[in-house]
């Protein structure tokens, strides 16, 4: 997948440079370590216009991250929103994913380097594991451990478990895989929060193990306006593999549902799930549609 091209504008500590201009400093901790901190936006093409979802909320949440790891974020959340529309306009992208990162600076000892950079860049990118249905597989890897890294700080070093997995999962012909955690529980997709539906009841794995994303909450609110009934717990493989089905969450993603575990199919027909319905609703509450054309 091609993300820029010779004409394409990042954002890059207080100016808009062009993309392919940018460099990297190959003496970083970011580099050496995977020190550093991420975000993920969606910009959806509404009929008020071009919107940022949640643009606040990630802004604060990469702050956040940051913070818990030691690494200085001194940049203002509503400038970075406005420079975000910015960038978007700049690149005349009006439905885009954006990818906030803050690296960190020379320091080739294991101390948080002084120096700390910020990038946001944008490309047009459809759904991350697509439109359809997906098949899953358990994976033979686990989600870190919390008493490591922090699972709520969003940091780039994580993904090597989820790169892995994914690679692992797709040797096998499955699209995505799903973690335990350390304690043998499960946790989430690779990086995507996970809901599985039991007799009309949403089941989503307790915070502890897992990075609760934005999409996460989202559906806990929807379903709350929807009076759908949401219990967070440690689940296990088998409540995993006797749902009446599964589904995924994350910026990236949107809301996917999940066709299969390890080949076996989860019996109720997609159309007919509480996912659905809140699939239905997630995409009109991106769209800035308040009729959510929804009926339980």
């Amino acid at each position: 997948m091609k993300y820029f091209d010779k004409n394409a504008w990042i954002y890059l500590d207080g100016r808009f440079v062009k993309a392919e201009a940018a460099g990297a400093d190959l003496f970083s901790q970011s580099v050496h370590y995977g020190f550093s901190a991420i975000e993920g936006i969606r910009a959806y093409n509404t009929h008020n216009g071009t919107r940022l979802f949640k643009a606040e909320q990630h802004y604060d949440r990469l702050r956040r991250s940051c913070e818990q790891v030691g690494i200085d974020f001194p940049w203002d959340t509503n400038a970075l929103v406005d420079k975000t529309y910015e960038l978007l306009d700049r690149n005349n992208l009006r439905s885009a994913y954006i990818r906030p990162l803050v690296t960190t600076g020379r320091n080739m000892y294991l101390t948080p380097a002084q120096d700390t950079s910020i990038s946001i860049t944008a490309w047009e990118w459809g759904p991350f594991l697509g439109a359809g249905l997906i098949s899953t597989t358990l994976s033979p890897h686990r989600r870190p451990s919390p008493l490591s890294v922090p699972a709520t700080a969003k940091v780039s070093g994580q993904y090597v478990a989820s790169i892995l997995a994914t690679t692992e999962a797709g040797k096998r012909g499955f699209d995505e895989a799903i973690l335990l955690d350390q304690e043998g529980f499960v946790a989430q997709a690779s990086s995507n929060n996970l809901f599985i539906e039991k007799n009309n009841t949403l089941y989503t794995p307790a915070r502890g193990h897992i990075f609760p994303g934005i999409t996460r909450q989202a559906v806990l609110e929807l379903a709350s306006i929807f009076s759908i009934t949401v219990v967070e717990k440690q689940l296990t493989p088998d409540d995993l593999k006797t749902a009446d089905s599964a589904f995924l969450t994350g910026t990236a993603t949107g809301i996917v549902g999940i066709a299969s575990l390890d080949g076996v199919a989860f019996p109720e027909a997609w159309s007919d799930t509480l996912g659905a319905t809140i699939q239905r609703a997630y995409k009109n509450l991106t769209l800035e549609k308040e009729n959510y054309e929804v009926i339980i």
